[in-house]
């Protein structure tokens, strides 16, 4: 099984919800709920280009922007505080000119309202005006394995988010949970049907 993440499955994916798709996985993949979009409709979906860095600091994140791919998704690790606004609208702005999906950083960000309106989708764990640092000595990696939550995300891997959550798959396994997902929400129609023609989810389902 390929472990590359082609365009055209990214594309695929970004027409599923991600909650389907993590239930499709095998239920694997499922971020922390504290994880939300900065603003309601946002979508993300990519390849991960993973970024670790210490707290307080962002300057991981500009080496990410100037070496991360068209098409990928900046994940972020930035440690154990996230009360600082770490992405803002001019890291929005160069990003958007590399043609990069998104941000998912486990911590904060700023600048909300001018990154929504630049249509850039960015998933943290909420807004703070703290200023950061540039850290120069400070310890740091890019696209290397990180662990958020407690799931563990690979560069390269799936990346998708909408309103309702976050999900990652590992990149061998996205063209099956794909098909597995399309087959989930062509059973879950059947279900709706059933559901307006007057039976019950005991009877669809056989619950007792």
């Amino acid at each position: 099984m390929s472990n590359e993440l082609s365009d055209d499955l990214i594309l695929e994916a970004a027409k599923i919800p991600a909650a389907t798709l993590h239930e499709a996985a095998g239920k694997i993949g499922a971020l922390p709920s504290y994880l939300k979009p900065i603003a309601k409709g946002m979508k993300l979906c990519g390849r991960a280009f993973t970024i670790q860095g210490p707290s307080g600091c962002n300057l991981w994140l500009h080496r990410a922007l100037a070496k991360a791919a068209p098409g990928d998704v900046l994940i972020a690790d930035v440690g154990r505080d996230p009360e600082y606004g770490y992405w803002g609208d001019i890291m929005g702005t160069a990003a958007l000119s590399r043609g990069l999906k998104g941000l998912l950083i486990d911590g904060c960000v700023r600048d909300a309202v001018e990154l929504e309106e630049m249509n850039f989708p960015v998933f943290s764990a909420g807004l703070c005006i703290r200023g950061t640092d540039k850290l120069f000595g400070g310890n740091g990696a890019l696209n290397e394995p990180i662990t958020i939550g407690d799931i563990a995300v690979n560069p390269g891997d799936l990346v998708l988010g909408d309103d309702d959550g976050l999900a990652v798959i590992p990149a061998g396994q996205v063209a099956d949970t794909i098909t597995k997902a399309h087959a989930r929400e062509a059973k879950e129609d059947d279900v709706k049907e059933r559901l307006r023609a007057g039976e019950t989810t005991l009877e669809i389902y056989g619950w007792d």
